[in-house]
C-alpha cells in the first residue's frame, strides 16, 4: 500500500485511488507527538467534566459526518451503504466511559486521619499511540482514543492505510468541538517510522488493533523502553449450539456474526459446533440464511455483503476454501447464486460441512465469508474442539440453561463467554483476549487503568 513517499487507499469496489497522502517523516512525526505531549499536561490538569464534555463534543461532531462517511466507508474498504457508519455503537460506547470516568478514576482512599493521608491515584501515562485496523475503523480507533483522553492522555493516531481517511475524520471532529489543536494527533507513518518511534519511547502506552504478525513487530520495537502494550490480534472465533437451543435464534445470529462486514470482524464466528441430534436442522436453517445475501457494488442499497477489503484477502479465504475441498469437505451454498463473485475483492459467503481441525479453515483465522459447521457428540468434545486453537478472544454458546454456560465458560480459554449472542461489545466488559490473540483490554473501568497508572500517595502530617 505504501509506494515511495505515499501512502495510497485502492478502493475494492473498482480498484480506484480512493486518497493518498504523503508519509511523514521520523523527525516531523517527533516534533509533532513532542507538541502532543506537551500540551497533555494543561489536558490533564483540567477538571475531569470539562474533559469528558470536550469528548464527548468530538464523538457528536463525528456523528454529525455521518453522510459523509458512510459513502467513504463504501469506497474505502466495502462495507455497504445499508450497514451506516455504526455510529450508535461509537455513541453509546463513548457515553458509557464517560459515564464512568469518575468512579473508574477515582482516588483509592486508604487513610484520611489528622495523621496521615494515604491513597492511590490514576495517573495519565502522557502520549497514547493508537494503531487502528481499516475493518472497524472508527469503533476500535475510538475505542481507545475515548477514555485515553479522558482519563487525561494525549493521543496520536496511526490508522490503516485502507481506511486513509478515517484517522483525518476523528482528528477534524474532536477539533472541530473544541479539543486543544494538537492533542488529538492524526500522523500518516509507515511501519518502519512507527517501529523507530516507538524503539524511542515516544509513548507513555500503545494500542493496536491487527495481526498476530503486526503484534510482534510492536512487542519487537517496544522491547527494553517498558512501554505498557495492549494488543488485540487474531482470532478464530467457534459457536456452541447445544441441543437445547432455540435454533432460529442461532442460526440467525451466528451466520450474522460469520457473514457481516464480508466476515472481516475480528470477533466473526469461523467455526460452528452443533449437537449431533440437532445438526441437520441446524445446517438446513444456516444455508436458507446465507443463500438470501446480496453481493455486490456496497454503494448500492440492496447490497448486504460488500467487496473484501482486499484482493489479497479474498484469495487467502479462497485458498482455505480450496484445501478443506480437496480434503474432503463439502461447500453448501450454490455459486449460481453469487455470479457476482469476480474472482477478486468481489467473493461469495460459503459454509463447509465434513470439515475437522486437519483444515487450514478450521484452525488459521479466515477473516472472510466462510465458516465451517461441525456435529458433536457432548460438551466434552465441544469444549476440546473450542480451546483447540492458538486464538482467544470470544466464544458463542447456544442454550437455555446460563448454569452450563457458565460451567463450561470456566474451562474455554477466551476473552469473553457470550450465551445467546455473538459479536458483541458490551462497554461495561473488559474487550480482552487470550493466547495469540493478545493482551490487554479496552472499554469497562479496566479500560481506564489500563489507559492510567497507579501512584501512591503516603503522606504523613504529624511528625512527631
Amino acid at each position: 500500500m505504501a509506494h515511495a513517499e505515499i501512502l495510497r487507499c485502492i478502493s475494492p469496489v473498482d480498484g480506484s485511488v480512493v486518497a493518498e497522502r504523503p508519509l511523514a517523516t521520523g523527525d516531523v512525526a517527533a516534533r509533532a507527538i513532542a507538541t502532543c505531549r506537551e500540551g497533555q499536561h494543561d489536558w490533564a490538569a483540567r477538571p475531569l467534566p470539562e474533559r469528558v464534555a470536550l469528548v464527548q463534543a468530538g464523538i457528536a461532531r463525528l456523528g454529525a459526518m455521518q453522510a459523509e462517511t458512510v459513502p467513504e466507508l463504501a469506497w474505502m474498504m466495502g462495507r455497504p451503504v445499508c450497514c451506516g457508519s455504526k455510529f450508535r455503537p461509537v455513541a453509546e460506547r463513548a457515553d458509557y466511559m464517560a459515564g464512568i470516568a469518575e468512579r473508574a478514576l477515582a482516588p483509592i482512599v486508604i487513610e484520611a486521619s489528622a495523621r496521615f493521608e494515604r491513597r492511590i491515584e490514576r495517573e495519565p501515562h502522557g502520549v497514547v499511540l493508537v494503531i487502528a485496523p481499516w475493518n472497524y475503523p472508527y469503533l476500535t480507533a475510538l475505542n481507545t482514543i475515548v477514555p485515553a483522553l479522558i482519563a487525561g492522555n494525549g493521543v496520536v493516531l496511526k490508522h490503516a492505510t485502507q481506511t486513509l481517511l478515517a484517522g483525518e475524520r476523528i482528528e477534524r471532529a474532536f477539533t472541530e468541538a473544541g479539543l486543544p489543536p494538537g492533542l488529538l494527533l492524526n500522523l500518516f507513518l509507515d511501519h518502519a517510522t512507527t517501529a523507530g518511534l516507538i524503539a524511542a519511547g515516544h509513548f507513555g502506552f500503545i494500542n493496536f488493533t491487527g495481526s498476530v504478525a503486526g503484534g510482534r513487530a510492536i512487542e519487537q520495537a517496544a522491547a527494553g523502553t517498558f512501554t505498557g502494550l495492549g494488543l488485540e490480534l487474531g482470532g478464530k472465533d467457534p459457536g456452541y449450539v447445544m441441543e437445547d437451543a432455540d435454533l432460529d435464534a442461532a442460526a440467525a445470529t451466528l451466520m450474522d456474526a460469520a457473514m457481516y462486514n464480508s466476515g472481516q470482524c475480528c470477533c466473526g464466528i469461523e467455526r460452528i459446533y452443533v449437537a449431533a441430534p440437532r445438526y441437520k436442522e441446524f445446517v438446513t436453517k444456516s444455508v436458507a440464511l446465507v443463500s438470501r445475501y446480496r453481493l455486490g457494488n456496497p454503494l448500492d442499497e440492496a447490497t448486504t455483503l460488500g467487496p473484501m477489503a482486499s484482493r489479497r484477502f479474498a484469495e487467502l479465504v479462497r485458498a482455505q476454501t480450496a484445501e478443506a475441498l480437496a480434503a474432503g469437505a463439502r461447500a453448501l451454498i450454490d455459486p449460481a447464486l453469487f455470479p457476482q463473485d469476480d474472482g477478486g475483492t468481489y467473493l461469495m459467503p460459503q459454509l463447509l460441512v465434513n470439515v475437522n481441525h486437519g483444515m487450514r479453515v478450521m484452525r488459521e483465522e479466515s477473516f472472510g465469508p466462510v465458516a465451517g459447521i461441525m456435529p458433536v457428540h457432548g460438551d466434552e468434545a465441544a469444549l476440546a474442539l473450542m480451546n483447540d486453537s492458538d486464538y482467544g478472544l470470544t466464544v458463542s454458546l447456544w442454550t437455555r440453561d446460563p448454569h452450563r454456560a457458565a460451567a463450561l465458560g470456566r474451562r474455554l480459554a477466551t476473552g469473553t463467554v457470550f450465551m445467546n449472542r455473538a459479536d458483541y461489545l458490551d462497554p461495561a466488559l473488559c474487550w480482552t483476549g487470550c493466547k495469540a490473540t493478545g493482551r490487554g483490554g479496552t472499554l469497562s473501568e479496566i479500560g481506564f487503568h489500563n489507559l492510567t497508572r497507579p501512584k501512591s500517595y503516603h503522606l504523613r502530617i504529624d511528625a512527631a
